[in-house]
């Protein structure tokens, strides 16, 4: 299972159904339009972050499941999802690696987003984690 499986649309209907929702009383839930609902679990829109994070929490589940698929919520139970380690990605040119990130739009990234991304941290790795530590010494 790869995040390039993006399930979104299937899963929002699945867990609508499961509850025995409408679209139209999961769009009084959440306070939008059934046409929005709708547009949503047909691909036509994607909702807006916020409404994601509503719909987990309506749902009853996490964002990744909602937004991935059952497959995530199987390999976290089974203690096989591992999170992106971002100093990895930014050091690697191991296409196992890459393939489990994402670019804007679910597509597969491409060389030169893979290169973008590189650029982005491999240079300032260590001042983007110094500056988080930094932030948690905060709290």
């Amino acid at each position: 299972m790869t995040k390039t499986d993006i399930k979104f649309p299937q899963m929002v209907d699945y867990f609508r159904k499961e509850k025995g929702w409408t679209m139209k009383e999961l769009a009084n839930k959440m306070g939008k339009t059934e046409s929005a609902i709708s547009r949503w679990i047909s691909g036509d829109n994607s909702p807006k972050m916020e409404d994601v994070h509503a719909l987990a929490k309506i749902f009853d589940t996490d964002i990744d499941t909602l937004v991935y698929g059952a497959e995530v919520r199987n390999a976290k139970a089974h203690g096989i999802y591992e999170p992106i380690d971002l100093a990895e990605v930014a050091n690697s040119d191991d296409d196992a690696v890459w393939s489990r990130l994402l670019s804007s739009g679910g597509r597969p990234l491409t060389e030169k987003d893979k290169m973008a991304i590189k650029l982005l941290f491999s240079d300032k790795w260590d001042d983007i984690t110094q500056k988080a530590k930094d932030l948690d010494n905060k709290d």
